[in-house]
């Protein structure tokens, strides 16, 4: 029997397809709903779906079974050959991430997998592994629905994130709070871009801010197995459909919400929305304006919020905090809780780069 070997993030599609997070998919998808997602962000059913979820590979014919194996050699499954076709790179590119620039790195990671493209209906044997700071969060889509069920929660309001949760994200999220009966911060665990913080250090930043700054009775911390994409107002959707997977009712869609550089406009990632029927997706998107500190009130606040003008709002890019943290200088409490800014720079410390002419033995 024919083997094939994952990449991480075909390894990280293969779980959610396996653990129900991409539901409706039962497996990477054929040249019809390939077509239909692109042109119409749709199955070819008419189901809303905003992202092909495929699998390149120069190995497989029609009838015959893969085994797939992980990239560190777990047997996760089997896939049944039922279609075998020519994706174009360049137009999936331009139809999913607005873009067929190589710097953009959705894009970039697209042009590198095989244009001959396999499909069909998938085999779970297993589910991939994790380092123990993620399997300990780890969460099916029917474990967090029977975690919501026993607390009693009616309505859960997802949050994605890929970062720490810096001050603004906390003030975003309790906000949402106020209005369901709990919280569910689900970060990315998966492949994500090299410059972005590694994934042991963003949980424990997630598991100190939950223990000190949120009432913990109101939320759960999960482990989102997915990749990032950075496709910016697409993955918005697929965004939202996994966290109705996973029994949200109701989704945070902040500013430039899975982007990256200035690919996207600020709020396309909540206009996109307007493009399906209300209650289509099966969960509600709440939006939110970009928050920041407000010198004039002391607190967080958005434009809507603020009386203060430009000059009283108080805004750090990613990029600021990190030339900080490399520096070994605390971020702001205006930006960031201590005991985050605490971790932050100790893992910062932990990778900077010895001076010439040091080594250890």
């Amino acid at each position: 029997m024919a083997e094939l070997r994952l990449s991480a993030r075909q390894t990280a599609d293969f779980e959610l397809l396996a653990n129900g997070g991409f539901a409706p998919l039962d497996g990477f998808q054929g040249r019809a709903d390939w077509e239909s997602v692109l042109e119409r962000m749709r199955l070819a059913d008419g189901r809303p779906w905003p992202v092909p979820i495929t699998l390149g590979s120069s190995q497989g014919r029609i009838g015959e079974t893969l085994v797939l194996r992980a990239p560190d050699e777990t047997v996760l499954g089997a896939l049944t050959v039922e279609e075998v076709y020519e994706r174009d790179l360049l137009h999936e590119a331009e139809a999913v991430y607005r873009t067929t620039d190589e710097s953009h790195p959705g894009v970039a990671a697209l042009l590198l997998e095989s244009a001959r493209t396999v499909a069909g209906p998938i085999e779970v044997r297993a589910l991939p592994r994790h380092p123990e700071a993620v399997s300990r969060h780890l969460l099916t889509p029917m474990e967090a629905r029977r975690e919501f069920n026993e607390r009693g929660w009616r309505t859960v309001v997802g949050f994605q994130t890929r970062n720490p949760i810096h001050r603004a994200h906390e003030y975003l999220t309790k906000a949402a709070l106020e209005i369901v009966d709990g919280l569910f911060i689900h970060p990315i665990v998966g492949e994500t871009k090299s410059d972005d913080i590694p994934v042991e250090t963003r949980l424990r930043c997630y598991e100190v801010l939950i223990e000190r700054y949120y009432a913990a009775d109101r939320v759960v911390l999960g482990a989102n197995p997915a990749a990032m994409r950075y496709a910016g107002p697409r993955e918005a959707i697929l965004h939202a459909l996994v966290r109705r997977n996973y029994g949200c009712t109701h989704f945070i869609v902040g500013r430039d919400h899975a982007g990256v550089g200035s690919y996207y406009g600020s709020y396309d990632a909540q206009r996109i929305f307007d493009e399906f029927d209300d209650g289509e997706l099966g969960i509600e998107p709440l939006f939110f304006e970009h928050a920041f500190f407000c010198r004039v009130t002391g607190e967080m606040a958005t434009p809507k919020t603020s009386p203060g003008g430009p000059e009283d709002r108080v805004f750090l890019s990613g990029t600021k905090v990190r030339e900080l943290l490399l520096r070994g200088e605390r971020p702001p409490e205006e930006f960031t809780r201590p005991e985050v800014a605490d971790i932050l720079i100790e893992a910062m410390n932990a990778r900077a780069p010895e001076p010439a002419g040091m080594h250890r033995e």
